[in-house]
C-alpha cells in the first residue's frame, strides 16, 4: 500500500474504506454526430459540459466486437455493454454465439432441437427483425429450413413486430421476407407453415424484469390460446392498424391472430428464438411453471381440452442461476473473474441501483448473468413507471439520484454502481423533444452527484452502455445527413447507435487521470472493469484488458 492509498483511507464505525468510487451509467447517451436528430448536443448539458471540458475524459467503443458482438456494424447494447463492463474483458455474445451454432451444426445436434422436431407441431415464438439486439429473423429462417429438413410437416409462427432496434414501421418488410420463405416449403406435400399469431413487443410477450406482466398474459392468450383480432394475413393485421392509427409503431401493435389459428394442442412444441435474456425470462418462466399451486400472475390456460403437454425450449439459457428456461439450444458464455467477485473477495462494499427497467444490468449482468447480490453487494430497485417513457421522460431518475446521494453520503461502500436509464427509454420511443427534455434532466442528476462526490471526496466515472439518444433520427448513408420525410420531418429512429460513449473521470482531489489523449478514442467498455479496481485498489486480474486510468505521479 503506498502513500496515497494510504491517504485515501476514510474510517467509520470500524470499517476502512478506500476513497469511495461511483460508476454513473447514462443509459443510451452517446456522442453523436452533433445535428439536428442529436438530442445529447440539443439538450442544455451543463454538467456534462463542465466536466468533459474540466475532468479527464475519453471515448469508448461501445458496439460491435468490442462487446463480442459479430461484427462493428452490430450496435451494442444494455445486457452486452454491462456484461463488457463487469467482465474485464470480451466474451462473445448473443448472436455470434448463434452463429457459431448454426455454423458448426451443434445446434442441429443437441437433444433438445431433436426433441423440439418431433412434435406433432412446431411453434417458434420471437421478435420478427434483423435488430440482432433480441434476434434476427436469419436465425428463424434457418431453424424453419431445418425443421423442413427434419421432417416437420407442420409450423406455425408467433410474431413479435420490433421497432425499436430497427425502424419505427418497418415489420411489413420482415413479414413479406418470412412469408416467401414459408411459401417455398408450402409448395411441397405435407407441409403446412404458417404464421399463427402476432403483436408489438412493448404490447405484449416481452416484458422485463417483472415490471408488466398484464405483457405476458397477453402475450400467453394470443400465442397459446389464439385469442386476439382476427385477420386473414399478417400483412392485413398490420396495415389495418397503421391506417386505424397514423402514430402507431411496430412497438405497440396490438395482439392479432390469423386465419383459423385456435391455440396449442397437446403434442406441440414451441421454440422462444430470442437470444437476448432480459425480455425472455418472464414468457420462459410461465411455460416452464409446473408447481401444485395456480401460477402467480395469471390464468395460465391452455385451450380446452389441452392438458398443457407442450415442449418449451429457449434458444439460450437466460438466467444461468435460476435455470430459466429448463431447455435451451446455445449455453450462453460462461463469464468468471467478474469485477463484483473482485470486489467480494477484497471484501469490499458495494451499492448496486437503479429503476425498473435497468435493475437487472447493473446486478445481473454487470455481475457476469448471475442472480442476487455478491458478498458485501446491497441492490436497491427503483420500481419503473408503467407509462409509455416519452409521456414522462424523467422517469424515476430523481429517485434513483436520491438514493446514490444517500450512499454516496453515508461512507459505507466503496464502490456505488447506478444506471439513469432515460436516454434509453425515452429515445426508444422516437421522440426527439422529450429525449432531450429527458437527457437535460439526466445533466441535472449527475449535477448532484458531482457536488456529493466532491463533498465526500468520492471518485465518480460517468459512461454509458451504449448510444441511443445521441441519434434521434434515421440516417441516410449516401447523403451523410439526418433522413427527412416528404413534409420535411425528421423520420424518426427508435434504435441504439453505433457511436462512442463518453469516459470521464472525476476525482475531487486530482489524484487520477486518463491514459490516453484528452477526448479522444481510449478503448472499449471492458476496460472499465480494471479501471474500477484499481481506483478500488484491489488486484487486477491477468486476463483483463488494461485499466484507462493511472495516478498522476505514475
Amino acid at each position: 500500500m503506498n502513500d496515497d492509498t494510504v491517504q485515501a483511507l476514510i474510517v467509520f464505525g470500524g470499517y476502512v474504506t478506500q476513497q469511495p468510487v461511483v460508476l454513473c451509467i447514462l443509459d443510451g447517451v452517446g456522442l453523436g454526430r452533433q445535428d439536428a436528430c442529436d438530442a445529447v448536443f440539443l439538450a442544455k448539458t451543463p454538467t456534462l459540459n463542465n466536466l468533459m471540458n474540466n475532468q479527464p475524459w475519453g471515448k469508448l467503443k461501445a458496439h460491435g466486437t468490442a462487446v463480442g458482438l459479430p461484427s462493428d456494424g452490430d450496435m451494442g447494447n444494455s445486457e452486452v455493454g454491462h456484461n463488457a463492463m463487469g467482465a474485464g474483458r470480451v466474451f462473445d455474445q448473443g448472436a455470434k454465439l448463434i452463429n457459431t451454432a448454426f455454423d458448426t451444426g451443434s445446434m442441429w445436434a443437441s437433444p433438445v432441437w431433436q426433441r423440439a422436431v418431433e412434435a406433432k407441431t412446431l411453434h417458434f415464438l420471437g421478435l420478427l427483425s434483423d435488430g440482432n439486439v433480441h434476434s434476427h429473423i436469419d436465425h428463424l429462417l434457418q431453424m424453419i429450413t431445418q425443421a423442413n429438413t427434419n421432417g416437420v410437416q407442420q409450423v406455425r409462427i408467433h410474431m413479435l413486430t420490433d421497432g425499436r432496434d430497427v425502424a419505427p414501421r418497418s415489420v411489413l418488410t420482415y413479414i413479406s421476407q418470412l412469408e416467401t420463405h414459408l411459401a417455398t416449403f408450402n409448395a411441397k406435400s405435407n407441409r403446412d407453415y404458417r404464421i399463427a399469431t402476432g403483436g408489438g413487443r412493448m404490447w405484449m410477450t416481452m416484458d422485463r424484469y417483472e415490471a408488466d406482466w398484464s405483457m405476458i398474459e397477453r402475450g400467453w392468450k394470443c400465442h397459446m390460446l389464439g385469442e386476439g383480432t382476427r385477420y386473414n394475413s399478417a400483412t392485413e393485421a398490420v396495415q389495418t392498424q397503421y391506417d386505424a392509427d397514423t402514430k402507431i409503431d411496430d412497438q405497440w401493435l396490438k395482439s392479432f391472430v390469423i386465419g383459423d389459428y385456435r391455440g396449442v394442442e397437446d403434442g406441440d412444441a414451441v421454440i422462444l428464438f430470442n437470444f437476448r435474456g432480459d425480455r425472455a425470462i418472464e414468457i420462459s418462466s410461465t411455460f416452464d411453471y409446473s408447481g401444485d399451486t395456480p401460477f402467480a400472475h395469471f390464468d395460465k390456460s391452455f385451450p380446452a381440452g389441452v392438458k398443457g403437454d407442450i415442449y418449451f425450449a429457449g434458444m439460450m439459457e437466460y438466467d444461468g442461476d435460476l435455470h430459466i428456461p429448463a431447455n435451451y439450444l446455445v449455453a450462453p458464455p460462461v463469464i468468471d473473474t467478474t469485477v463484483g467477485e473482485q470486489l467480494a473477495n477484497a471484501n469490499k462494499r458495494v451499492f448496486a441501483l437503479s429503476e425498473t427497467q435497468k435493475f437487472g444490468h447493473v446486478t445481473f449482468f454487470f455481475n457476469g448473468n448471475r442472480s442476487g447480490a455478491l458478498p458485501g453487494e446491497t441492490q436497491q430497485e427503483i420500481a419503473s413507471l408503467n407509462v409509455p417513457f416519452n409521456q414522462a421522460p424523467r422517469m424515476k431518475a430523481l429517485e434513483v439520484t436520491e438514493q446514490t446521494l444517500i450512499a454516496i453520503n453515508s461512507q459505507q461502500y466503496d464502490h456505488i454502481r447506478l444506471n439513469i436509464a432515460n436516454g434509453d427509454m425515452v429515445g426508444h420511443t422516437g421522440d426527439l423533444q422529450a429525449t432531450i427534455e429527458a437527457v437535460e434532466f439526466v445533466d441535472e442528476c449527475v449535477g448532484r452527484i458531482v457536488e456529493a462526490c466532491t463533498s465526500t471526496n468520492s471518485i465518480l466515472i460517468v459512461t454509458a452502455d451504449h448510444g441511443n439518444a445521441d441519434e434521434m433520427a434515421q440516417w441516410d448513408k449516401k447523403t451523410q445527413t439526418p433522413k427527412y420525410d416528404a413534409a420535411g420531418n425528421l423520420v424518426p429512429s427508435t434504435a441504439h447507435s453505433t457511436h462512442p460513449v463518453p469516459f470521464i473521470l472525476f476525482d475531487p482531489k486530482g489524484q487520477w487521470t486518463i491514459k490516453g489523449t484528452q477526448g479522444d478514442q481510449l478503448g472499449g467498455l471492458s476496460q472499465i472493469g480494471a479501471s474500477l479496481l484499481e481506483l478500488c485498489g484491489v488486484e487486477i486480474p491477468d486476463v483483463y484488458l488494461p485499466s484507462l486510468v493511472h495516478t498522476i505521479n505514475t
